[in-house]
């Protein structure tokens, strides 16, 4: 009895490793099965993560090839014959581009337009009169070079209002600055941007492009005036050779000519069904510097950039 006491006491003891084994290795497998979760999810987000990457390369690359095609319509004829904007489709690999450009003369510029227009927009945008005076006064300080010799009254003005910065004094860098003018209700501001910029390098605007929020802007403009000019645009089909041509009087902030900086709208459809789009302002250059990117919009606010040269070798 003893002796089979012992035997099966023996076999007992032999087999507790056994157990022990089974389940090393089932905590092993659950942590190789675990570990191939994670990788499995990993290289899922690391796929997603690269898709979208491509996607935003595709994108950039497409509106570059729009960019390019839109500066050589522009550089093609000479510089006497060049449109002032026009727009044209083109399909590029997967996708369909339609690409619309337009001078930035079509808009008024912060930094070299007079007083009176920038009085007259801020008048067709709502603002009274008095106010509108203001405000393009403001402009003008926030642009001016201060003063050395005597105190300057503009930097007062941000001084006694309890900001933190005081206006450039110089030329505006990027439109978004006409938030920080000193007395400019900010939805005056919202309504303003759509018709201005800082790109176009003169102080009249192009009455062939211009929006009419711009044209009525112009000294002396009545409706009746503003609704021959629209109609006179739109049904002539022979250039005119100066603004006192189709406005009927000479106005020293009209002009039938564009400036070398172009607005220019890209819109993509892929195949897919996806699309997108972005807003680019380029500057035609020589023929060795073709044009350079000045801003940049795909989705979110117009921001400025350093300048990319583009077609440099």
């Amino acid at each position: 009895m003893r002796h089979s006491f012992a035997i099966l006491s023996f076999r007992g003891r032999r087999r507790r490793p056994d157990g022990f084994i089974i389940v090393a290795v089932l905590w092993i497998l659950l942590l190789l099965a675990t570990l191939a979760t994670i990788y499995s999810l990993y290289v899922g987000k690391s796929a997603l993560a690269l898709t979208a990457n491509d996607a935003g390369i595709e994108t950039e690359l497409l509106v570059s090839g729009g960019l390019e095609l839109a500066a050589y319509q522009l550089l093609v004829p000479q510089k006497e014959d060049r449109p002032t904007h026009g727009e044209f489709r083109v399909r590029i690999g997967r996708a369909n581009l339609a690409v619309r450009y337009m001078s930035e003369a079509a808009r008024i510029d912060l930094n070299e337009a007079p007083k009176p227009l920038l009085a007259g927009l801020f008048t067709v945008l709502g603002a009274r009169a008095p106010d509108a005076e203001r405000y393009a006064e403001r402009i003008i300080g926030w642009r001016t070079e201060p003063k050395a010799a005597a105190q300057d009254k503009e930097t007062s003005l941000y001084r006694a209002a309890g900001l933190s910065y005081l206006p450039r004094g110089a030329p505006f860098a990027h439109v978004s600055e006409l938030w920080l003018v000193q007395g400019l209700p900010p939805a005056l501001v919202e309504r303003a941007l759509p018709f201005v910029t800082v790109y176009s390098g003169q102080p009249a605007v192009n009455v062939l492009d211009a929006a009419p929020e711009v044209l009525a802007a112009l000294p002396d403009m009545t409706q009746d005036r503003l609704d021959n000019l629209l109609n006179r645009r739109e049904t002539t089909t022979a250039a005119p050779k100066s603004a006192a041509d189709i406005l009927g009087t000479d106005e020293p902030a009209a002009t039938t000519k564009g400036s070398n900086a172009f607005r220019v709208d890209v819109h993509i459809r892929f195949d897919g069904g996806r699309h997108a789009a972005a807003e680019a302002v380029i500057l035609l250059g020589s023929d060795n510097v073709p044009y350079q990117v000045l801003s940049w919009r795909d989705g979110g606010d117009e921001m400025p950039i350093q300048s990319r040269v583009i077609g440099s070798r």
